[in-house]
């Protein structure tokens, strides 16, 4: 696909070039508020999301595993509790202020030593194939300019065996779809104004929302990828779908 090609930044046509530009401009922006934005926008229900798809790893100790567009660490601090000491867990983000801020709150939580973290593009993973158990990518995949190209990275960075799981927002169930719009496009700007001073980057976030694959059509992507026993897991309604795949 050429880069001069458009793409979608929420309802806005860009060229494909542009993309990762404006998304970087977006998480530099928020990644101060980032974590207190999340608990305020979902309630705390995003933990219970994560909870959700770390219970989905089967991830042992002594393991490997890779957590692509990590944002501020969370998948990857329970993976690194799963995989323990022997271990080892890799927080990667194109963004260098959400990656700072990701190996902070690590530093802080006492996770260190079996756990690093390094800016990498999802596109284009810099591992070696069939380098860990399990990779995990939590509401990242909609960010990124090609998808398919993602989901073709992180399935050869899988050993054979591994999984991915993709947590990311979805499309709810038709009687959720006139409360969450109207949440989505009249009280989320509004919080982000008000909280984090920034109204376009979570007007931004809605957007982004609404022009991801619905759940059907991401299951036909991972397929397409190689990726096997592909399934998928709604959560609140369909509001968060859980996708995991396997390489064999």
């Amino acid at each position: 696909m050429s880069n001069d090609e458009p793409t979608d930044f929420g309802f806005q046509s860009v060229p494909r070039t542009q993309k990762a530009g404006r998304v970087r401009g977006v998480f530099d922006s928020v990644a101060g508020r980032y974590d207190l934005m999340n608990d305020l926008m979902s309630a705390g229900v995003h933990r219970l999301w994560k909870r959700f798809a770390l219970s989905l790893t089967q991830l042992r100790p002594g393991q490997q595993a890779l957590d692509v567009a990590g944002g501020s660490g969370d998948l990857a601090a329970g993976m690194a509790r799963q995989v323990g000491s022997a271990g080892l867990v890799l927080l990667t983000d194109i963004n260098a202020a959400m990656l700072a801020r990701g190996r902070d709150r690590l530093i802080d939580d006492g996770l260190v030593g079996n756990v690093h973290c390094l800016q990498a593009n999802a596109e284009a993973l810099p591992f070696a194939d069939d380098s860990f158990h399990c990779v995990a990518i939590g509401f990242g995949l909609r960010n990124v300019t090609d998808k398919p190209a993602a989901l073709r990275s992180m399935r050869r960075v899988l050993k054979p065996g591994g999984q991915l799981i993709v947590l990311e927002f979805s499309t709810p169930a038709a009687p959720l779809r006139p409360l969450y719009d109207a949440y989505s496009f009249q009280v989320l700007p509004r919080l982000g104004r008000l909280v984090a001073q920034d109204e376009a980057s979570y007007r931004y976030l809605a957007e982004s929302i609404r022009m991801h694959p619905d759940q059907e059509t991401l299951l036909g992507l991972m397929r397409d990828a190689g990726l096997e026993d592909c399934r998928y897991h709604n959560l609140s309604g369909g509001i968060v779908a859980v996708h995991r795949g396997y390489k064999y």
